[in-house]
C-alpha cells in the first residue's frame, strides 16, 4: 500500500513531517537529493524496464477486453525512444493500477537513493491500491494539494469527494478555429501536429471549427493531410460534403457523420471532430460551451480577429498560429511539469514548479507595531514601496 506499509493516515503524517524537514533545507541539499535520485534511476534503468513491460503485457491485454483504452497504453511505455530519458528529467508521481509494477520500482529507488541524502525517504509515498484512495481524500489536515493525474472519471471523483485543493482538468477538449484569411501550408502544419504528434494527450485537439468560408479552400488540403496520417474525421453535413466533393475516392470514403456527443468527446486518439461555423463569435461560443478551458487555437492571417479571440475564450491556453501541442510546462520553460490546471486561482495553464509556490510573509522588525502607524501627529506612514524578489 505504501513503502513503509503504512496505513493511509500513517503514510499521510509522515509525508507531511518530512515535508517540514524538506522546508528548512537549503537548495544544496535539495539539489543533491535530485542527483542522488537521477543516478539510481539511471543505475535501475533494466529493473525498472523490466517491471513497466510486465505491466504493458497486463495493460495490453485488459485493452483487448475493452477494460482499458489503447490511448492510456500508449502512454506506459517507458521503453519508447525518449521516454526514459524524458523520466529521468523530472520526477514522476502516482498513476493507475496498469502501471503498479513501474512504479513500485520507480519508487523504490527514489526511497532508497533518499537514504543517501538529508532528505528524508519518507517525502515519497505510494499508493498501489484504489480502495484506499476514499481514506486520503478525507486526509485534508495532512494533505495540503491534490493534483490527479489520469482519466476523466478519476479527476471527477477526486473533485467531487474531498476538502483537499486539486489542481488539475478533468478533460482536454481542445479546439481548433480555421478562418478563411489563414495561410495554407500553415494551417495544415498546425493541424496536423495539434493531432497526430501525440493523439492521447490532453493537448491534442479534438474539435476543428472551420469558418464556412474555408470549406472549399482550406479544408480539404488540411483533410486530406489528416487522412494521410490516419486520422478519422467526424464531419457535420456541411464540411462532409465539401471533403466528399473534394477528396480522392479512397480518402472521401473514409469520412464519418459526426454525433452531438463528438463535439463534447475527449477521443485521445486519431479521430477529429469537425464542425462548421459562420463566424469568430460562432466559433468563440461553440468552445466557451463545449470546450474544456483547456488550450484553443485560431489559424488566421488577421490580427484583430485573433486579438478577439484570445480575448473571449475562456481557457488557460489561447493561441494564435500555433499548435495547441506548445501548451505545455516544459515548452513554456516551466521546468517538469506537473500537470496542467483549468483551475481559476492559484495556477492556470502548464504548472512547473513555480506554480505549485504560494506566499509566506516574514518580518523582521525592532519593535513595530501597529498603533504607531496612522494619520495622526506624531503617527508614521508606511512607506508601501515595491520590492524586488
Amino acid at each position: 500500500m505504501s513503502l513503509t506499509n503504512a496505513l493511509p493516515e500513517e503514510a499521510a503524517k509522515a509525508a507531511k513531517s518530512a515535508s517540514h524537514i524538506l522546508a528548512t533545507l537549503p537548495t544544496s541539499a535539495r539539489n543533491d537529493a535530485l542527483t542522488a535520485i537521477h543516478a539510481a534511476l539511471f543505475a535501475s534503468k533494466d529493473d525498472i524496464l523490466a517491471a513497466n513491460a510486465r505491466d504493458l503485457a497486463l495493460a495490453h491485454e485488459a485493452a483487448e477486453d475493452g477494460q482499458l483504452s489503447m490511448s492510456i497504453v500508449s502512454r506506459l511505455d517507458l521503453g519508447k525512444k525518449g521516454k526514459w530519458e524524458d523520466m529521468l528529467k523530472g520526477i514522476l508521481d502516482v498513476r493507475g493500477k496498469e502501471s503498479t509494477e513501474s512504479f513500485i520500482a520507480i519508487s523504490q529507488v527514489i526511497s532508497s537513493a533518499l537514504s543517501s541524502s538529508l532528505v528524508p525517504n519518507t517525502a515519497i509515498q505510494l499508493v498501489t491500491t484504489r480502495d484506499v484512495i476514499p481514506q486520503l481524500l478525507s486526509l485534508d489536515r495532512y494533505i495540503d494539494l491534490a493534483i490527479p493525474r489520469g482519466s476523466n472519471d478519476l479527476v471527477r471523483y477526486i473533485k467531487s469527494h474531498t476538502k483537499i485543493p486539486v489542481l488539475g482538468h478533468a478533460d482536454g477538449l481542445c479546439s481548433i478555429y480555421l478562418e478563411h484569411t489563414a495561410d495554407v501550408g500553415l494551417a495544415i502544419k498546425v493541424i496536423v501536429d495539434s493531432k497526430t504528434s501525440y493523439p492521447a494527450a490532453c493537448n491534442s485537439v479534438e474539435t476543428l471549427l472551420v469558418e464556412e468560408a474555408s470549406l472549399d479552400t482550406l479544408l480539404p488540403p488540411a483533410a486530406e493531410a489528416l487522412v494521410a496520417k490516419g486520422v478519422s474525421l467526424r464531419c457535420d453535413p456541411a464540411s462532409r460534403k465539401a471533403l466528399t466533393a473534394a477528396l480522392p475516392a479512397h480518402s472521401s470514403a473514409i469520412l464519418q457523420e459526426a454525433e452531438a456527443a463528438d463535439f463534447d468527446t475527449e477521443h485521445l486518439s486519431l479521430v477529429l471532430a469537425i464542425k462548421t461555423v459562420s463566424s469568430v463569435a460562432d466559433a468563440i461560443a461553440h468552445i466557451n460551451l463545449h470546450g474544456s478551458h483547456h488550450t484553443d487555437v485560431i489559424l488566421t492571417s488577421s490580427a484583430p480577429l485573433a486579438e478577439q479571440f484570445m480575448a473571449s475564450v475562456d481557457s488557460a491556453g489561447v493561441f494564435w498560429n500555433t499548435s495547441t501541442r506548445m501548451a505545455d510546462g516544459m515548452r513554456f520553460g516551466f521546468g517538469t511539469e506537473v500537470g496542467i490546471s483549468t483551475n481559476k486561482i492559484h495556477a492556470r495553464g502548464p504548472v512547473g514548479l513555480e506554480g505549485l509556490m504560494i506566499y509566506k510573509y516574514k518580518i523582521r522588525g525592532g519593535g513595530h507595531v501597529s498603533l504607531d502607524y496612522g494619520e495622526g501627529e506624531g503617527q508614521k506612514s508606511f512607506k508601501h514601496e515595491k520590492l524586488a524578489f
